[in-house]
Parts: C-alpha cells; structure tokens; sequence
C-alpha cells in the first residue's frame, strides 16, 4: 500500500526531473572566500565533443534505477475470480484507498508549499510562454551549475528579501562600517538605515544562511578568467607539448614558496656580480654605464631613466596606417612624487621621505650593505630621484602642452639627449630588429629627456668620493625592484609597509593569482594557445551575432531627436564588424616547442625562471614593431574597436560565465547580457546626444525601486545623476537585448535544454540574477543590484513563468512599463 502511494505521488508530480544527485567534494586546497568550486575544467566535453553524447551517457545510467522502480515488469497480473461480496468489499476498499490518497497528496502539498514559503525549495512553475516540459540538461557543466543554482537566493521565491539589497554583500551594516553601493548620495534609501531594520534584515540573511541559501554571485570577469587559467596551469594533461610543460613549470615554481624563502637574497646578489658588482658592497669593477644599461634593457626588461613601448601613432591611425613605433616616455620613478601647480613642477613629496628613507635602508641591509656606509648610499639615491622627479610631469598636464606623440629619428634625439646612447639602447632593447639613426620614435615627455640626460650626465662626471657610483647604484635599485616579485618575502614585507605608511595599502592577492600573472608575462603565447583550444568558437560566435542583431533592432525601438539622428548612429553601427578575437599567431604546439627550445625551466629555482620571463616579455615587445594584426591579449575581458571590427576577447567565454554545454537560457542570461552591456557602453556618447529615452528608461527603473523600497520603510527620493541614469539605461536595456535575442534563437531552434526543471525563460532570469554588479568599471554608477532589473521586466510584462512582486506592495501595479 506504502509503496503504491508513493509510486502515484510520483507520478503526480510535473514536470518530471531526472537530475543526478551531486556530491559537492571539499577543495584539497582550502582558501577562503572560495565558495563552491567547478569542476575541473577539463573533464567537461570540449567544444568539439558532442554534448549530446554526454547527455546519452547520464540517460543510460538513469534507465536501470527507472526500470527497478517498476515491479510490475517483474511478474505477471494473476487472473482472480471476483463474486459479488467481494466486489462490494474492493469497492470500500478503492474508496478507502483514495480518501488516504487524498489526505496524502493534500499533507504533500501543504509541506511543499511551506517549504517554498520558507525557502527551501523553488516553487511550481507556470509556463506562460512555454508549456512543454522542458529537457534536462545532465552535462558535467550543467550538474555544477544546478548546484551552484540550489544553494543561491531564488530571485523568483523572495523577491522581497533579495531585490532589496544594493551594490555590496548583505552582511555589511552600520556596526562594522561596511559600506554599501549609493552610500553618501544624499536622500538615498541606503542612507536612511535605521537599527531595527538592520536587526530585521540580519536575522532574514542568517535564516537563509541556515536554509542552506545565500547570495552566490559570479566574481568579476577579471578574477573568473585567472581562476580559469590556474586551473589550466594545474591540470594533469598527457605531457604533450614541451612548450605547455614549461609554462606549467613556471608556475609551479612560483607557487613554491618554501624554497623561495630557502634562497633569500642570494640570487639577486649572484646577478649584482655578474653585472660588475656595486659600490655598495665596496666591489664594483666600474662597468660602463651605457654598457650595463643596454643589458638591463636587453635581458631584464628594466628601464631606469625612462619607459619603452610600442603603439601606433594616432595621427596616422585616422588615415589607415598600422605602423607602429617605438615610443618612450617618462619612468615609473619609485620615489613618492606629487605635483605643485602653481610651480608647475613635480617635487618629491616631503612627508613620505622618512618611510622612503627606512626602506632603502631595509633593502639594503637585506642585501648585506655595510651599516657604515648604506647610509651614504641611501643619501645620494634620494637625492639623484628627487633631480629626475622635478623633471617628470603628470599625463594631463603632458596632453594640455602637447607633448605627447612628438616624433624625431634617433639621431636627433642623441643630440638632444647625448648622456644615452640611444641607438645602441634601443638595438639591443629590440634585437634583432635592424635599427638605424634615420628610424623615427615618438616621445611622450622630451623636456623630462632632455633634462634626465643633463642630470645624469652630471652625476656620471663628479669625481667626490662619497658619490661614488650613485648612478649605478639607482639602475641595482632599479632592478631590484623589477626582481622583487621573485625574491623572499623580506622584500615584499617592506614594499607593503612603505604602501601603508603612504596610504596606499592594498590586500596583497593570493599567490595562485600572482602566479598566472606572472607566468603570462612570459609565456603568453602558450597560455593563448591552450586558451583557443578550449573555446568554443562556434557557440561564441553565433551568441555575439545574435546579440549584435538584437542590439541592432532595440536602437531603432528608440525615440530619436530626429530621423538624421537615427541615420547617423545607424550607419556608424552597420559598418562594423563583431567577431571573437582570436590570433593566428602560432598554428601548432610544435611552433610553440620551437619558440621555447632555448627556455629552460627549473622546478626549485623561481629566480632563475623568472629572469628568463622578463627576457621572453622583452622579445614579445621588439616583435610588436613588425606585426600588423593587432595580437590578442590574453587578459583581456571586455571588448573594443579596432578600426571597423568589434572585437570580443576570448576569455569573456569561459565557465562559469559560458559554456557550449549549458541550455542556451544561462548562456543568454548571463553572457548575452554582459555582450550587450559592453556594445551599449562603447557606442553610449552618440545615443546619450541624440535620444532623450536614455533619461527616461533610467528614471523609470528607479521610481520601481523607489517604491518598492519606501514601502519597505526605507524610502527617500533624489534626481540620479547623469552617469546614474546612463547606467541603468545600459543594464535594463540590455537585459531586454539579451532576452530579445534569446527569444529569437529559440523560436530559430527550440530544442533547449534546462537545468532543475524550470522554464527556458525562467533559467535564463536566474542564471541573470548570480550576475556579479561589481563586474565592470561602471558598476560604481549603478544604484541598484541588476538583479532588481528583473523585477522592472515582469511589472507589465508577460515574459515572465511566474508573477513576480511583493504581497505586501499594494501600488505596483500603477508603475508604468519602462
């Protein structure tokens, strides 16, 4: 009887899930802040692998459990002679049955809704756009997400609870001087919290935190794209490419740090000797100053007294012409400098010159200076950077006076600047290009080089004593701090504690993290290549289209000052061209090998790996000089133009943002919308002056959320500023280009798949909600959590599987649709 009821209770129940339990298995590697993890990348189906095979496989393994949940098969119905005493007797008997039945079914489905109630369950769909069942999706991909989805906040069971919160976690408050997005803004419902509404919204986030529920937000692109590539660089793949175990090794030995420490400073002292010594240690063979110089340039990627890169020049970029030059400009001077407007002249700032002062002399001890005499040393380092910072000048003062871009060959320069042997600097910077005196560069400081070759000239001619060396000692100086990175602690401890005397104090990032950025400098190529190998190009490809299509139509659903207005922005948009930035730099893992044959890596020695870097970066920058396509960048993870193409980073389509496995629903919802948002905000200047509806959209999504947070007591009402309208003008619209788009692909295909039974436009509003609104530069004008925007959408709309408003709000049905 037990058993009957159960198996009609099943069948019952619609729709029907067939999603495999997961096991969530700790990290080995525990870190905080963490979160639930994916699973290893690798494992999942590569964009060239049939995801239907995969879903094959699962199904297969789930048809025996659904076979032996069936005992009828089992054995055969056995013939009974029924009289009439009997019949009456089955007759009670069924109707006995069914009362129980229903008792059961009614306690079912009271349970079941108490549990939605309480949040601890998503409650029973209602398909208003599409009423069949729905394909679950059962790929190693959708089962972490399923997961991930099971322990998040259901935007569509608590709308109330979770729309509410602005910009910043909900555990900041009052007592621990956290500080939320719009805090400051005057008349802001963010400003007006008062304790007993603190108290109330704690106690709501602890009882969801105890339901098992919380706010799992995807972190920022940057962080989602170095967490993909460290889980490259540890995988245990076949060995393959030599080039590939390199990169790998690389990275290890950066991650070990206990022989880091074990090392010390001895490295960095090994290469001082190699270089000539210096005076410091009272053992300096005079070297040339030229002579080192070019060698710091050539094999350690350290300019001292000014600053190397290669670019186009934008006064011919207008005219089509991909050249690019050698540029040099300013350095980075590692003294604290500030700039003095009314002098119009950079001076080192004066009350930073004591910390500066103890951490010269720290870095000096580290590396076994004599007490007697570091303090000699100290002295004229301070006072040569204090001459070349008078010099330097900030970016928007260098702009307003032209000094940017200023072209002149090589040869005029060495007559402007003769204390640098410029063209032998330069030849050995970029070897084996063949310079010559005649080839231009372009200066973006020439009073700062013409004076740092009059200071430096001076220095080189004192004969005193006490000045011996010093300008030899500031180019040590110099790459010690380019070599920091691979030295012991001692040294980072001391660059943090001149930071937070300056107030420029930083959470230093993980070491994983530090170690990927690291291991791209030097072997971006590999980390490109393993990269484009594991994109799904197709899948990438035809979500940008999609979406450009839809952005396309949504700008011709705007209201335009004029019909010129519309044509102007139109065709600027017709012209371009969007496409996943890919490079055909290297076609083969045996191009790589031959590229990386001369690299030796060792497992323990970092130092030595990490010299090796800076060289192989330094080789990248002169091959800049002779390509024409524009290279992919690797960390890169928004968009930009590049003449009339519009290009889309590789690493934007990387779990957990996309995945060629996942329904199309999370991929829209998630990643449509982050390609839209981007599109929006690089052609907003030209809709912003030419349609009023940017204005309008932004202060229609706000008086939603005015009201709905006044009618949760914490009201207020202020005019958004024009960035804040901008902003939520760009978020609502392009949650509406994502949907649009989305609608469109699965009226083109609608074989969909879902995850944890809901609804194709239900996922894709829920995978939108995990959204992260500190993923861009412009989430500081947002006033609001995208995730409200979702709200805004189902206010007036049919779109949305299931009403979606607070009980308690009374007027939402007067907002107007936006």
């Amino acid at each position: 009887m037990q058993k009957t009821t159960i198996h009609l209770l099943r069948m019952s129940e619609t729709p029907i899930e067939l999603e495999p339990r997961l096991s969530v298995q700790p990290s080995s590697q525990p870190e905080s802040g963490r979160g639930l993890q994916p699973p290893p990348l690798f494992q999942l189906p590569l964009p060239t692998q049939d995801p239907s095979d995969t879903h094959q496989q699962m199904q297969l393994q789930l048809e025996p459990q659904l076979s032996e949940s069936n005992p009828e098969h089992q054995q055969q119905a056995k013939p009974v002679w029924i009289n009439r005493r009997r019949l009456i007797r089955l007759i009670l008997g069924f109707s006995l049955c069914s009362a129980i039945l229903g008792l059961v079914y009614y306690m079912h489905y009271n349970h079941q809704n108490s549990n939605i109630q309480a949040g601890k369950g998503r409650p029973p769909e209602k398909h208003n756009t599409i009423t069949h069942t729905v394909t679950p999706c059962l790929s190693p991909a959708c089962q972490w997400a399923s997961a991930r989805l099971s322990i998040s906040a259901d935007p569509f069971t608590q709308p109330c609870d979770y729309f509410l919160f602005t910009c910043g976690s909900d555990i900041l408050s009052p007592d621990n001087g956290g500080r939320q997005r719009g805090q400051g803004i005057p008349g802001h419902p963010q400003n007006q919290k008062e304790k007993a509404v603190w108290t109330e919204r704690r106690g709501q986030s602890k009882e969801r935190e105890d339901r098992g529920l919380r706010k799992e937000k995807i972190p920022d692109r940057k962080t989602v794209l170095l967490q993909y590539l460290r889980e490259i660089l540890e995988s245990n793949t076949r060995p393959g490419s030599t080039a590939v175990q390199k990169a790998k090794g690389f990275y290890h030995s950066c991650l070990d740090t206990k022989s880091i420490q074990t090392a010390g400073a001895e490295p960095f002292l090994a290469l001082i000797q190699k270089l000539g010594g210096w005076a410091v240690s009272g053992q300096w063979n005079r070297t040339d100053f030229n002579s080192t110089l070019r060698l710091l340039m050539r094999d350690y990627a350290t300019f001292p007294f000014f600053n190397l890169y290669v670019g186009k020049d934008p006064n011919e970029i207008a005219h089509g012409t991909t050249r690019r030059y050698i540029q040099i400009d300013q350095p980075d001077l590692l003294i604290p400098i500030e700039w003095n407007s009314k002098t119009l002249k950079s001076q080192a700032k004066t009350r930073t010159l004591r910390p500066f002062l103890a951490s010269c002399e720290r870095y000096l001890a580290l590396l076994g200076a004599p007490p007697s005499s570091s303090m000699i040393h100290v002295g004229t380092f301070i006072s040569l950077s204090s001459e070349l910072a008078v010099a330097a000048a900030p970016l928007d003062f260098r702009l307003s006076k032209g000094q940017l871009y200023q072209r002149m060959t090589i040869r005029e320069l060495q007559k402007q600047a003769p204390a640098i042997d410029w063209l032998g600097c330069l030849q050995a910077a970029f070897h084996p290009l063949p310079l010559i005196e005649d080839d231009h560069v372009l200066l973006h400081n020439l009073p700062y080089i013409v004076q740092m070759s009059r200071i430096v000239g001076k220095w080189l001619n004192k004969h005193e004593p006490s000045s011996s060396g010093p300008v030899h000692t500031y180019m040590v100086l110099s790459l010690l701090h380019k070599l920091m990175p691979a030295l012991d602690s001692r040294f980072s401890e001391t660059a943090k504690n001149l930071s937070m005397a300056l107030g420029d104090a930083e959470e230093g990032a993980d070491r994983w993290k530090h170690c990927v950025l690291e291991t791209e400098r030097g072997f971006d190529l590999v980390l490109t290549h393993l990269l484009s190998k594991r994109t799904a190009h197709r899948e990438a490809e035809e979500i940008i289209q999609n979406i450009f299509t839809s952005f396309k139509s949504k700008l011709h659903e705007l209201k335009w000052t004029d019909q010129k207005s519309l044509q102007f922005v139109m065709k600027k948009i017709q012209s371009l061209i969007p496409r996943l930035w890919t490079t055909k730099e290297i076609s083969s893992e045996a191009e790589l090998d031959l590229l990386f044959s001369k690299v030796t890596v060792g497992t323990t020695s970092f130092f030595s790996n990490y010299v090796q870097s800076l060289s192989l970066w330094q080789k990248r920058r002169s091959q800049l000089l002779t390509e024409k396509a524009e290279a992919a960048d690797i960390l890169s993870v928004t968009p930009f133009l590049l003449g009339d193409e519009l290009l889309f980073p590789m690493g934007m389509f990387i779990p957990p943002l996309f995945h060629p496995t996942y329904p199309r629903a999370m991929n829209y919802g998630v990643m449509g919308f982050i390609i839209a948002k981007d599109i929006l905000h690089l052609i907003l200047p030209d809709v912003y002056s030419h349609s009023e509806m940017v204005h309008a959209v932004g202060e229609c999504v706000w008086a939603h959320y005015l009201t709905v947070t006044e009618k949760a007591g914490r009201g207020g009402e202020f005019s958004l500023s024009a960035a804040q309208q901008q902003e939520l003008w760009v978020q609502y619209s392009a949650l509406q280009i994502a949907l649009q788009a989305y609608h469109q692909s699965l009226k083109n295909h609608p074989n969909d798949t879902s995850i944890s039974g809901l609804s194709h436009t239900r996922l894709f509003l829920t995978s939108f909600s995990q959204v992260n609104c500190d993923s861009d530069p412009y989430s500081k004008c947002m006033p609001l959590e995208p995730s409200f925007l979702i709200t805004v959408i189902c206010a007036k709309s049919d779109l949305c599987p299931t009403s979606l408003q607070c009980p308690n709000k009374t007027q939402q049905h007067s907002l107007e649709t936006c």
